[in-house]
Formats: C-alpha cells, structure tokens, sequence
C-alpha cells in the first residue's frame, strides 16, 4: 500500500499550465527528490500536495484514503479532512518562523491549537500541554538545538532558523515531510548542517519530498529521484540510474550544469 499516490494532477495560473498532469506514488519510508529547473513546476507540485495550492484535476490519497478530489472538492468526510491537516508537514526554503516566538514556542504553536478541538481539552490543559512541550523539547534536542530552546529567530544563523522549521513541520508526526529546497536561502556554510538532520531523518525511515538543487545530496539520499520538465515528469527512478545514466538529453543538459 503506497502512503502517498498523486494521480493527473493539473494547476494552471491565468493561461500558463504549470503542472500538466502529475501521477506518482510513494512507500512508506521512501525520500524521493525532486529536481529540475525553475519553473519546471516542482514548487507548485509539492505546495499543491500541500493544499497551500488547489489543483484544478486529480486526486490525491493517502494510505489509500482519498483525501483530494478536485472534482469532488466538498464532498470529504470530516475524517479526510483532518487527516489532510495532519498527513504532511512542510519546510519552507525561507523558514517562516514567527519572530514573536520563542524556538519553543514557534515548534508547539500548531500543537498547541490543535489542541484545543480536542473534546476533553480543558479537563487535561495541563496534561496535554506538559506532553506538547516534552515532544517538542525532544524534538528540538533532535535537531540540535537544545541550548537554543528559549532564543528567538533573530538570534539564530539561517541554518539553526531552518532547523526549527524541521523540528516544528515534525511535531505533528506527519506522515510525509516535504522539503521546498530548504537549503536554497542558506550560505554554502550553513547547507551542511541541515541536510545532515534531513540524512538522520533519511536513516530514520521517514517519509519524505524533497525538493532540492543540491544534485549530490539527492543521489546520496534518495530512494527515488523525479526529474521535472516544464510542469511534466519528464524522466523518474533510482538515483543511481537517473544521475549516471539519464535517458533524455534533456536531463542530461540539466545535469551538466552541475558538473
């Protein structure tokens, strides 16, 4: 059973098709990279998986449960509804932390919300938000940021700000975490740093896309490599093959560049 299965998914803006029908799968424990020029639509695919984006054709599932139609768009149960909230979370290639909060407090504000839809909510406060803030401070002990728990934003290098990003998109305990090129905004000092965490997270088995311009990274990392040509799956399968043997002259005009 695949966690994830995208099928014909299709995003248009004015006149311009950006994704033009987009099917693949993914098994739990799988990383799958996503490369390919700007504008190849991979940020439109993964902000689409996301639902930051509403695609105008397909479906989206998970665990075989359909939790996107876009032809069907209000007829979701309160259940897939839900397990669209909690299914992926996501790492920006800016961060997005809320300079207002503390690292704490930026990795349990959704938990912290979330929590209170739960029926016994305010019987168990104290309960709940001591196990909100446990997870969370081993989370971000995980990262490596335990003598950072209480700094704000702006006391943080772009490299321990993107690591709060990942401690926060993992405290919901996603299913699938995504990755829009989230070491795009960081100097090439600060890169290492968070794709070790994203290599540990790999080792772990957690599901995860990446979307990403770091092609040695992807080769060494990946389960599965998707190569996107001008909002197509233009060439897909294991790193090995697709980086030392590509098939299309196109993938290899990209990889060279690289080289």
């Amino acid at each position: 059973m695949s966690v994830l299965k995208v099928e014909n998914i299709k995003k248009r803006y004015g006149k311009t098709d950006v994704l033009k029908g987009i099917s693949f799968s993914i098994e739990r424990g799988d990383v799958i990279s996503i490369i390919g020029s700007s504008g190849s639509g991979k940020t439109t695919l993964l902000r689409c998986i996301n639902f930051l984006e509403t695609a105008e054709s397909g479906k989206i599932y998970v665990n075989d449960d359909l939790i996107f139609d876009a032809e069907n768009p209000c007829k979701l149960t309160p259940a897939q509804k839900r397990m669209r909230q909690l299914s992926f979370g996501l790492v920006f290639q800016s961060f997005n932390l809320f300079p207002q909060y503390n690292v704490l407090e930026n990795v349990t504000l959704a938990q912290r919300i979330m929590a209170k839809s739960l029926p016994d909510y305010s019987l168990h406060k104290k309960d709940i938000l001591a196990d909100i803030n446990e997870r969370a401070v081993a989370l971000i002990s995980r990262v490596g940021l335990s003598d950072k728990i209480v700094s704000y934003p702006w006391q943080l290098s772009g490299g321990q700000q993107q690591r709060v990003a990942i401690a926060r998109a993992l405290a919901l305990n996603p299913q699938i975490l995504c990755f829009d090129e989230p070491t795009s905004a960081l100097d090439p000092e600060l890169t290492g740093e968070v794709l070790r965490v994203i290599r540990d997270l790999a080792a772990e088995n957690i599901t995860m896309i990446i979307v990403t311009h770091e092609m040695k990274f992807a080769e060494d990392v990946s389960s599965r490599v998707i190569f996107m040509d001008e909002g197509v799956i233009a060439e897909e399968g294991p790193p090995g093959l697709v980086f030392s043997n590509p098939s299309t002259e196109r993938l290899r005009a990209f990889l060279n560049v690289f080289d």
